[in-house]
């Protein structure tokens, strides 16, 4: 029997003091929230402290979760979305992020222009203690959408 195969990945909506969400620009993804890959053996909260860390230069608070999206389409993926909050540190680009801003809510729904990355930041901003479910494909791009009961 085979086992299954998919990536696991994590993303964050990272609040600031005055409500600000922290953004990346990816080279070809555009603006998005910070978000990477889990390592093999290694657990979701540390690869999501890891990849804020290293995408923005960042510390998080414990964050919770908010919802999951899993991609069906090649390479099949699971995205474990979580919202926290910013604790220190001096936004740092990386190799992968070029730059990286604190922006406004209004600010991260224009700019944030790839289907899947704007959807993923609706689903968090809309989270009011239920974790939602979404399963989507790409090209074409096509989602579906569920809450937790």
């Amino acid at each position: 029997m085979s086992h299954p195969r998919h990536i696991l990945v994590v993303c964050c909506l990272v609040r600031n003091q005055e409500n600000a969400i922290l953004a990346v620009r990816h080279y070809q993804r555009g603006w998005e929230l910070p978000q990477g890959r889990v390592e093999e053996g290694e657990d979701l909260l540390t690869a999501l402290h890891r990849e804020v860390l290293e995408e923005t230069g960042v510390v998080i608070a414990v964050p919770q979760i908010a919802a999951i999206w899993s991609k069906l389409s090649e390479p099949v993926a699971v995205i474990h979305g979580f919202i926290a909050g910013y604790v220190s540190g001096a936004l740092t680009p990386s190799a992968e992020t070029p730059e990286v801003a604190w922006v406004t809510e209004v600010e991260a729904r224009r700019g944030f222009e790839h289907p899947v990355n704007r959807d993923r930041l609706v689903d968090l901003l809309a989270f009011r203690d239920r974790v939602r479910f979404r399963s989507y494909t790409t090209a074409p791009y096509c989602g579906t959408s569920k809450q937790a009961r």
